[in-house]
């Protein structure tokens, strides 16, 4: 979650609602879009239709978790089991001019969930705020996404991360990882995140030291493309923003939910 990129898009939110709540990529049924005259879509409802969703209650300490039986679940559920055969199928073919295969997962909202962080700063972001909660390192699982990289890695698949954390955020990633279970290949050669002060060469044509203008699709696909330079196939490509998964260098692709904010 949480790359510079998405706060654009929810100040379209904030300016009808006087705080950023949410952002669409595209109209939904019944929804309007931003150079609509219809009225848009009412906050209140959301944010109830969200909660439903997710089946979002708070634990005994306070946190703010989804619910194992909610529809967020049972989509993750059908997902992960379509992602498994594929990934099942795909591991056992030929390789691809020789390339080893090799799955690619989003870290935020894909394998950690952030909903807590969500509901208690009312869909905004602040980026002090927001440090401090990943240096927390305690965001519990996106249901069901560290046993399917456990189970790539057990089919002989390659298993990387292609995150939009910071390089300064690192420690933290690696640690609440490993607590949720997602303890696979967790080395900076398998886990690439926004390095601004020192990117890598291969994004050298939006990124050099200090200077960092790439859109997230740019960066994504960017570093995709490096992993398949490397001597990989990437057989899947898993995030819960399109811009995660757009710009290609993926055979297929897999949205994980997420109706609570939105990255172009």
């Amino acid at each position: 979650m949480h790359k510079p990129s998405r706060f654009a898009t929810l100040a379209v939110a904030g300016a009808v609602a006087g705080a950023a709540l949410y952002g669409t990529g595209a109209a939904t049924a019944g929804q309007s879009t931003a150079n609509s005259t219809h009225e848009p879509h009412n906050i209140g409802l959301l944010v109830g239709e969200i909660d439903a969703y997710y089946g979002t209650t708070a634990d005994s300490a306070g946190v703010y978790q989804a619910s194992s039986t909610s529809p967020y679940a049972k989509d993750l559920a059908r997902i992960e089991s379509a992602a498994k055969k594929y990934i099942d199928k795909a591991a056992h073919k030929k390789p691809h001019k020789g390339k080893k295969p090799a799955v690619v997962f989003d870290i935020d909202d894909t394998l950690l969930l952030s909903l807590d962080y969500e509901k208690k700063t009312n869909y905004t972001y602040n980026g002090a705020t927001w440090t401090d909660y990943v240096a927390k390192a305690d965001r519990p699982a996106v249901f069901g996404t560290p046993e399917l990289v456990a189970y790539a890695k057990a089919k002989g698949v390659e298993v990387f991360y292609n995150s939009g954390l910071k390089e300064s955020q690192r420690a933290a990633a690696v640690a609440n990882l490993k607590k949720v279970g997602a303890d696979i290949n967790l080395d900076a050669d398998h886990m690439f995140l926004k390095d601004a002060a020192n990117p890598p060469a291969y994004l050298s044509a939006c990124a050099t030291p200090g200077t960092w203008t790439c859109t997230t699709v740019q960066y994504k696909s960017g570093t995709r493309k490096h992993i398949e330079d490397l001597g990989y196939d990437v057989i899947a490509n898993f995030g819960d923003q399109y811009s995660d998964l757009d710009g290609g260098y993926a055979d297929k692709t897999y949205k994980i939910p997420n109706p609570t904010y939105f990255v172009s």
